[in-house]
């Protein structure tokens, strides 16, 4: 169980990370940016979202997120 009631993930997710002062990135590949925009639609979300990156191509996760080659050669994006 993550949430009570009519809460969704996402809203559950910023609560506990304004109880704990923390915030949040993503980086995501196939979800093409699913996972910021549920986490965007909820109204106050920019006090814990701090960014994301959709990095779609191999060559994106080398050259924005610094992913190793021999990694992506290895184990696949």
């Amino acid at each position: 169980m993550y949430a009570v009631d009519d809460e969704e993930l996402e809203q559950t997710i910023g609560r506990l990370l304004l109880d704990r002062h923390l915030t949040i990135a993503v980086a995501e590949s196939c979800t093409g940016g699913l996972i910021a925009d549920r986490i965007t639609d909820i109204p106050g979300s920019s006090a814990y979202f701090e960014r994301s990156y959709v990095t779609y191509s191999n060559a994106s996760k080398l050259t924005e997120l610094g992913i190793p080659a021999d990694v992506l050669r290895d184990h696949g994006a």
